[in-house]
């Protein structure tokens, strides 16, 4: 068949100046990176990452220098918030200018293979370092005057783990917290099988692996502070470990799971705010229900952070095996939404941020 037309616009030769013509482009189309890079300098976790990648990665001063720890840092941030295995995140980082744009890489031959990056977040997984990084942030988050003592509000998200393909009498002792005695004479198998991990049923579904549980300011939707445990573990019995000492007198607002725990929050010096739950011969009341209604308004909001990480951050997930990873997954996990949404912050509700500190 004979074509319509018999010439075509023949796409331009590479130019001189193309990685500057991306990055304007990418600039002027709303480049999240670069907004991100303007608002929040990463140079304020230079002290903890040294403190345990330095000490840990470089046993003397000879051969070749390390690899700035800033620098892997953000390279972990990319693969979190983008839910990237450490294969794609090498090949991403080749791939995309905003990504080299972001960590300041201009030659591909600078860029940390996947094995160095495996290296670095083990390291800083064993450290307790994400912790600290949460912390350290949280404080930045405080001296912007981006704490509001006006209500807090607490609940937990499934943490998804790889399913195990084990007998039943092995989940049996795994249950019985006797997993360390299993496949002693298998120690390769033994370091791919997870017996941290547990199995729940929640509304007919089951899930495998751990919980998030968090507690989010009413005011900002920030995660002020969070606790991890496996997933049999009921969202209403970690109330204690989320509270502090500067949330007492303020609304503690809860949804139904938690009914009945009213006097763990007020022992901690919170008023308990939660919603009602009709049972069998006992229905609400239609006055009860408009409460509900009132109180779910603002219990709702939560459900925004853990939607920003299952849509945005592709999942809450762990890709990794035992209770110390899952932790640092969800330290991980919550500092990088709490960097987006100071992020969304600035943006769109920029009369919440002190600037006189």
């Amino acid at each position: 068949m004979q074509a319509k037309y018999t010439t075509y616009r023949i796409p331009k030769g590479e130019s001189l100046f193309e990685e500057e013509f991306s990055i304007e482009a990418l600039s002027k189309m709303g480049n999240p990176l670069e907004q991100l890079s303007l608002l929040v300098d990463f140079e304020m976790f230079r002290t903890p990452l040294e403190d345990a990648l330095l000490t840990k990665m470089c046993k003397s001063q000879a051969g070749r220098k390390p690899i700035d720890v800033v620098l892997l840092f953000k390279i972990i941030f990319l693969q979190r918030y983008y839910g990237l295995s450490d294969h794609q995140i090498q090949y991403q980082i080749i791939d995309r200018t905003s990504f080299r744009q972001f960590l300041g890489i201009h030659n591909v031959a600078d860029i940390p293979d996947e094995k160095t990056v495996w290296r670095c977040r083990d390291i800083l997984t064993k450290c307790g370092t994400f912790d600290k990084l949460f912390d350290q942030f949280r404080a930045y988050l405080d001296a912007k005057g981006l704490t509001f003592n006006e209500g807090k509000i607490i609940d937990a998200t499934f943490v998804e783990a790889p399913r195990q393909r084990n007998t039943h009498e092995e989940n049996k002792q795994i249950k019985e917290g006797k997993g360390d005695d299993l496949w002693k004479d298998k120690p390769h198998k033994k370091s791919h099988k997870d017996i941290d991990a547990r199995w729940t049923k929640k509304r007919g579904e089951n899930h495998y692996g751990y919980k998030n549980h968090i507690k989010a300011d009413k005011k900002t939707k920030l995660i002020e502070k969070y606790h991890t445990t496996d997933a049999s573990v009921h969202d209403s019995n970690v109330i204690k470990p989320l509270i502090e000492e500067k949330d007492k007198g303020q609304e503690l607002f809860l949804d139904a799971g938690y009914e009945g725990k009213e006097d763990v929050v007020i022992e901690c010096g919170m008023i308990p705010v939660i919603c009602e739950r009709g049972h069998r011969g006992n229905p609400l009341t239609d006055l009860q229900k408009a409460n509900n209604r009132i109180k779910s308004s603002t219990r709702c909001l939560v459900e925004h952070v853990f939607g920003f990480q299952e849509g945005a951050m592709h999942g809450s997930l762990t890709r990794y095996i035992g209770m110390i990873r899952a932790k640092a997954v969800n330290a991980l996990t919550n500092l990088a939404y709490n960097i987006f949404r100071f992020v969304q912050i600035n943006k769109y509700h920029p009369q919440l941020i002190s600037w006189m500190w």
